[in-house]
């Protein structure tokens, strides 16, 4: 029920071409993980990991050199719900305590002729990891912000299995199962900053 890093993958919308030549950082004020899952066939639940980490290397000569790292905390889940975020936090869910997070780094970098970029990766969560391959768009150009820095921006949205990666709990109900297990969608909006 997570995104990392489809954080990640999202994350991965690497570009050639850019100024600054060096790592850049997930600015973490303005980058969020989101994601919605059904429940109880009637209704989307949203929610948010609030601490999100990450490094984006981008080889301007060789795109496909360049390299994608993402953590996500998994006790920072937000789901304006406190019962269901300590729930979300428990062993039938994330486990935070044994598998406090979720990671994605790259392994392969593509970009086609039409600039979109293919990212494949070793994606863990809930103490499995799994190769894991996605389209992106690229990075947005760099711009400058009021106090003289430098920025990049990007959107990827991904659908992942849950139980494909451990997340298994349920609840049966009349009509059917309560929380969907292929449905999850995971929205990443992230903001880059050169790291020193």
């Amino acid at each position: 029920m997570s995104r990392s890093s489809a954080l990640a993958l999202a994350l991965s919308t690497l570009v050639s071409g850019a100024a600054h030549a060096g790592p850049w950082g997930l600015e973490a004020d303005h980058t969020t993980v989101g994601f919605a899952v059904r429940y109880m066939i009637v209704t989307d639940v949203k929610g948010a990991f609030d601490k999100v980490t990450g490094t984006i290397e981008i080889d301007d000569e060789d795109p496909s050199k360049s390299r994608v790292e993402v953590e996500i905390d998994v006790a920072s889940v937000n789901t304006r719900g406190a019962k269901r975020g300590e729930h979300l936090r428990s062993a039938d869910a994330f486990d935070a305590a044994k598998l406090p997070k979720l990671t994605f780094k790259s392994t392969e970098v593509e970009v086609a002729k039409d600039g979109s970029i293919k990212i494949t990766g070793d994606r863990s969560r809930h103490g499995v990891t799994k190769a894991v391959t996605r389209q992106a768009a690229p990075l947005s150009a760099e711009s400058k912000d009021p106090w003289g820095g430098t920025r990049r921006g990007t959107t990827a949205p991904a659908t992942i299995n849950r139980a494909g990666f451990g997340l298994t709990w349920d609840k049966a109900l009349e009509q059917g199962g309560g929380v969907s297990d292929t449905d999850v969608l995971i929205d990443l909006q992230g903001e880059l900053l050169p790291k020193k």
